[in-house]
Parts: structure tokens; sequence; C-alpha cells
């Protein structure tokens, strides 16, 4: 094939690869940027977990139906008009006043994004068939894998640079450019279908997420013990099963509950929720204790990361082309006990006197982890489906991704809290858990100012202490999810005959 032909060939992939870039780089890249966030917008710790969440929630509660919409409307219109609402949204996030508006925008942000990732498999399958197919899903995965992980590293860039506001101003010439490129080089595998919306059932799953979200992050500030939490949570479940109810008498239903039947679709989304949960809930507070406790700046935070990226690239780049013939359930349950693994050695090697480089072995570990599940997850959830469905698989896969992170975010928050608090009160420091809640938003050095002058001292060693008591838990947590995912994944999708 001639060399200009080979360019063409390619161009729908990087089309699609443009967008789940900066869709994901947006969910990770405002990490580094808290601590500027809190002088700027006199942000509470709550709200810093809202700027991260809003915009998770919204692409995991909406990932779901608009996915259905994409098949009902056209992947690649669908595709489009994700990113035009991506790119306005990002302006508003940049221009916000206070962390009210920028939660609202990260929440519009959020929509767009569920747009453009719901449709990215079915725009994939659509353009590419065989050893191709096999390659670009690769490729992608190496994209996808990196890009939580380099969020970090290029928000650090532009927060210590320019200013945080910049974390979204770029995101305005990659959307204008791939909005190009879409109406140009993509096409749709099928023909749009005639049906309905599923409303109702969009309403009560968006309303389910997010009153577990709510309660998640509500603990984590208020405690375990408050009722309301528990409460929200009741919600949450009494919501999930209308949610299922509606879905399984819909005729257009955005969720059809016969794939549930499937154990390996199940061990997917198992897959999706956990991978997310155990490779990249704890970065923000990683961020947190390095920028506010070590000291580090916030492009020095963000290098930290580097590790992870480059193994998750590598490692997706150079196995997708060979993942035809090698059973699912090694590939999505092996990779997760990998995760496991490198959130487990993270929590070991983090100590009191430890800094930046006892994360460098276990993100290393990680990353091999992300590269080995993430091209698989796409490919594998696609074989599962028929076309028709695609746009709905795709959408279930990644609502499973973002709720991961998502719950992440706010059950490791409330780790981290928990922990800081309890090591804080065995050093007999008073008010532990309002210090707890400044530690873990990043706002230890207005703490340590705060303090009487004799005192100062020995609340810095405290301090220092409890962050990374709470870094340990949060890693902990975060191991335990991906070993256990992995076993969970290992059983749901082994063969149900013996393998040929």
């Amino acid at each position: 094939m001639p060399a200009t032909g080979r360019v063409r060939k390619w161009l729908p992939l990087l089309t699609v690869c443009l967008g789940t870039f900066m869709l994901l780089v947006d969910v990770t890249i405002v990490n580094v940027a808290l601590p500027g966030m809190v002088v700027d917008l006199d942000a509470s710790f709550g709200a810093l977990q809202w700027v991260v969440d809003a915009y998770a929630f919204a692409l995991a509660a909406l990932v779901l139906g608009t996915g259905s919409i994409a098949d009902l409307v056209g992947h690649r219109r669908a595709y489009v008009v994700g990113l035009a609402v991506f790119a306005a949204s990002s302006f508003a996030c940049g221009i916000a006043p206070n962390s009210a508006a920028l939660i609202a925008a990260r929440a519009v942000q959020g929509v767009g994004a569920a747009a453009m990732f719901a449709t990215t498999f079915a725009l994939l399958n659509s353009s590419y068939t065989g050893r191709d197919r096999g390659s670009a899903y690769g490729l992608w995965g190496a994209v996808s894998g990196a890009s939580a992980a380099v969020g970090p590293i290029i928000g650090g860039l532009l927060t210590e640079g320019v200013s945080w506001r910049w974390i979204f101003f770029v995101n305005l010439p990659v959307s204008v450019a791939a909005i190009v490129l879409c109406l140009f080089v993509l096409t749709d595998a099928h023909e749009p279908t005639h049906s309905r919306v599923d409303v109702p059932g969009m309403v009560t799953f968006t309303a389910a997420a997010a009153g577990a979200t709510y309660a998640i992050i509500r603990a984590s500030e208020e405690g375990w013990s408050n009722a309301l939490t528990w409460w929200l949570l009741a919600l949450a479940a009494v919501l999930l099963a209308l949610f299922a109810g509606i879905e399984s008498r819909s005729s257009h239903a955005m969720l059809d509950l016969a794939l549930l039947r499937n154990r390996s679709f199940v061990g997917v989304l198992v897959t999706g929720v956990l991978l997310t949960f155990a490779a990249f809930s704890a970065f923000a507070y990683t961020s947190i204790w390095l920028q506010s406790v070590v000291g580090l700046s916030p492009i020095e935070a963000g290098l930290t990361g580097v590790p992870l990226s480059v193994m998750a690239f590598v490692v997706s780049a150079s196995t997708g082309r060979f993942l035809h013939g090698v059973r699912p359930d090694w590939i999505l349950g092996g990779g997760l006990l990998v995760v496991g693994l490198g959130d487990a050695l993270a929590a070991v090697l983090v100590h009191g006197s430890a800094s930046w480089p006892a994360l460098i072995p276990g993100f290393v570990v990680i990353g091999i982890g992300v590269g080995i599940v993430t091209p698989a997850l796409g490919s594998v959830s696609m074989a599962l489906v028929p076309a028709r469905r695609g746009g709905m698989a795709a959408g279930a896969v990644n609502t499973a991704r973002q709720l991961g992170f998502a719950f992440g975010i706010a059950v490791l928050g409330s780790v981290f809290a928990a922990r800081a608090q309890r090591s804080l009160s065995g050093r007999g420091v008073e008010d532990a858990a309002r210090t707890a809640r400044a530690v873990a938003g990043g706002q230890t050095a207005s703490l340590l100012r705060a303090a009487p002058p004799s005192t100062r001292h020995a609340l810095d060693n405290a301090v220092h202490a409890s962050a990374v008591t709470g870094v340990q838990g949060a890693f902990a947590v975060a191991a335990a999810a991906g070993l256990l995912a992995g076993a969970i994944v290992l059983v749901l999708m082994r063969p149900t005959h013996p393998a040929t």
C-alpha cells in the first residue's frame, strides 16, 4: 500500500484517539491543580472531591444512555456533538469564577465526554476488520491506558507554567481538529435505527449513581455514622432496583438486561469498574500528599506518573495485535491481578520518611497491568454483542469504568481522611477530624500557618505522618479491589468447556 494510503487508513483511529485522549486526560488532569484551586477559589475538601467527581460521575451516569442514543441517531453524529459540548464546557471550566461554577461546568463537560466515549468502540469496529482491528484496539488501548496517567503530567506543566485554568483551555484546539477529522474520515457501521429514547431508564440510573456518589463523598466529610449517608445509599439501591424493573419491561431499554445473563459480559463489566478504581483513584491523594506535604511542585508531582503511563502505553501498543486466540479470562483477570500487586507494592514502600521515589516501583507494575487489560476490554466487549448493540455495550463498559473511578475517588477519600484522623488522634492533635480533612484537602500550609509557633513543629510532624498513613490506606484498599477483581473475573469468564 502506498504511504498516503497507509496514512489515510489510520486517520479514523487518530480521530477516535484524539477524543479518547482528551476525555480520559480530563479525568485526572485536575489532580495536581487541586492545591491551586484551593487558593484561587477558596474550595473546601468536599468541593475538591466534586471537581474531580462531577466530571467522572456525569461521564459514568450518562455514557450508557448516550450509547443507546448513539445507536438511534448514528455513532458519528453523536461523536461530533459530544466533541462540541466538551469544547464549550471546557471553556466554561477555564473561566469559572468560583468552585460551584467549576463543578457545574465539569458536569456538562462529562456529558460531552459521555457521547464520545459511548461511540468509540462502535466507530473502531466500523472502520477496521481482521488484523487491522486488533492493531487499532491495541493502539487505542495504549492511548486509553496512558491518558489517565499522563493527565497529572500535563496538568502539572500547565498549572506551574501558566495557570490551572489552562488545563481546560488546551482542549479547545484539539476538539476543533478532532471535529474536522471526524466529518471527513469516520463512517457508521449501520444506519441509525428508529426507536425511542429510554428516558425513565436514564433518569433512574443517573439518580441512583448520583445518590451513591454523593453519599460516599458525604461520608468522607461527615463520617459513616451520619444517618443521611445511609439513607442516601438506601435510596440509591431502591432507584437501581427501579431501573432494573424499568429496563426489564421496556421495548427500547438503554440496557438490555439479557446481556447480564452472559457471564463473560458480566466479567467485562467487573473489569471496567475495578480497573479504574484500583489503577487510578489513588492518584488524587498521592498528588495532594506530594505537593502539600512532601513539597513537590505540580510538574514534579505529575512526573511521578510517567512510569505508569509509559508502561501502559508500551504494553498496550505491543500486545494488541497478539490478543486474538488468547483466552480473555487470562488477559483481563491476569491484568487485574498485576494492578492489585502494584498497588500492594506502593502501600508497602510508602512509609514515614518516604518521598516520591517510593511510588515508582508500584506505578511500573500498575502500568503493566493497565496495558494488559485496556485493549482487550474493548475488543472482548464488542465480540460478545451483535453490531446493532455496539453503542449499548460500549456504553455499559465505559459506564462501569467511570463509575469505578468516581466511586474510587469517593471511597479512597474517605479512607484517606479516616486513616489520617486516626493517626492525628494517636499523636494528641486537637480536633483531629478537622485537621484530617484539611490534610486530605491539600490545605496543610494554611493549617500550619494558623497554628501557634510553639506547636507548629509537632503539628508538622503529625501532619506528615497522617498523610503517609492516608496514602498507605488508599493503596491498600486499591490493592484489595484489584486482587479481588482479578479472582472474580477469572471465575466468571473461565470457559465452560475445555479450551481447544
